[in-house]
């Protein structure tokens, strides 16, 4: 339950997060291609301290690393409020991506730790718990900031993020290494092929949800002529039959194995996927949306379960890579995609989605480190 809350809060942060976008445009008098670089230091900030606390989660433990991320996040969202001029916003999101990526790094591995100790997965339901911190963040956000103004609502915020972590740190699993662990762990990354593999694995399975998240209104609005209202239900179709998924994913891993719930959550993925791409009317695109969704969601949880449960391998150091190869997917898909979309369809581009998670199927057997016997 508290390394569950850990999720929840930092679904919380991101998801609040959202609607601060359009204010921060208004207040500071920028455009869209302007903010379009804010928020890319806020993926900068998060890729580049990723392996930096996956190297102090593998020294002096999840628990630590994560209360660290967690209380250096707490506040910026305020101090972001506070900011006033474009290069002090600019400092405040390149704040918050780092300690959101050191954060994200450490609860995952405190989630493995949880995983080992109990011998039984939770690392898919811990994801969905982080939908639902998201789904909060956005939609109570955005109401917050309507009847508090922006700062009032930065106010509530941080006094609800220390109240919830004031609650889960005394109450998390405490996995501090010994000191031959920490002699034994170099301050490097790995020299092994196989995080790499899985960091791939990661990377394929979150570029179709960034592409799904950020281009399929696009996509049903442009080329399917759907209206702007159903557009919107690309992304919630696929958004809301993931988080159904993560709450089921940890119980199918511990019946069918972490391989086979791999293998068949792909394959139900790329058919969503296709059925997206090949649909011809909007309805049958979203419901595609919604069939990749369910394949989608356990995905990652296995990468990240199977990464940091590497034989011979400090837990932060595999899952550190792992994380920051995968996240650099959403990271890479909104601009990529958008490349492509000059020269192509969107309905090529989801198809060709599909054939990506090929890989991750090829691969599916590096995934058995993720089950507990």
């Amino acid at each position: 339950m508290a390394v569950s809350g850990l999720f929840f809060l930092n679904g919380l942060m991101v998801g609040s997060w959202a609607p601060k976008i359009p204010v921060l445009m208004e207040r500071l008098g920028i455009s869209e291609a302007t903010m379009g670089l804010i928020v890319l230091c806020m993926g900068i900030g998060s890729v580049t301290m990723m392996p930096v606390f996956g190297a102090l989660t593998a020294r002096r433990g999840s628990t630590y690393s994560v209360r660290l991320a967690a209380i250096l996040a707490t506040p910026v969202l305020l101090l972001m409020s506070l900011a006033p001029n474009l290069w002090t916003v600019v400092i405040t999101v390149l704040m918050f991506g780092a300690t959101i990526g050191g954060m994200d790094v450490a609860m995952n591995a405190n989630a493995v730790a949880v995983e080992r100790a109990r011998r039984r997965a939770i690392m898919s339901s811990c994801h969905g718990f982080w939908s639902l911190g998201g789904v909060a963040g956005a939609g109570l956000g955005g109401i917050a900031i309507t009847y508090l103004g922006e700062v009032g609502h930065a106010v509530v915020l941080t006094v609800v993020l220390a109240a919830g972590l004031a609650l889960v740190f005394p109450r998390l699993l405490q996995d501090v290494p010994s000191h031959a662990d920490r002699a034994s762990t170099p301050l490097r990354l790995p020299n092994t092929l196989l995080p790499y593999v899985i960091g791939l694995v990661a990377l394929c399975c979150m570029i179709p949800e960034g592409a799904i998240l950020d281009w399929a209104a696009v996509y049903l609005q442009r080329e399917l002529g759907a209206s702007l209202a159903l557009a919107g239900w690309g992304f919630a179709a696929c958004a809301g039959t993931m988080a159904v998924m993560r709450f089921l994913g940890d119980v199918i891993r511990q019946w069918l194995g972490a391989v086979t719930t791999l293998r068949i959550s792909a394959v139900i993925a790329i058919i969503g996927l296709a059925i997206a791409g090949l649909s011809s009317s909007p309805v049958a695109a979203i419901a595609g949306f919604a069939v990749a969704g369910f394949g989608l969601a356990n995905m990652v949880p296995i990468a990240f379960s199977a990464a940091g449960n590497l034989p011979g391998m400090a837990n932060g150091v595999g899952l550190s890579v792992v994380t920051t190869m995968g996240y650099s997917g959403i990271l890479l898909a909104p601009g990529s995609i958008g490349f492509l979309a000059e020269y192509t369809s969107f309905s090529t581009i989801y198809f060709g989605l599909a054939l990506l998670l090929l890989f991750p199927l090829a691969m599916s057997r590096l995934m058995k480190t993720a089950d507990f016997g």
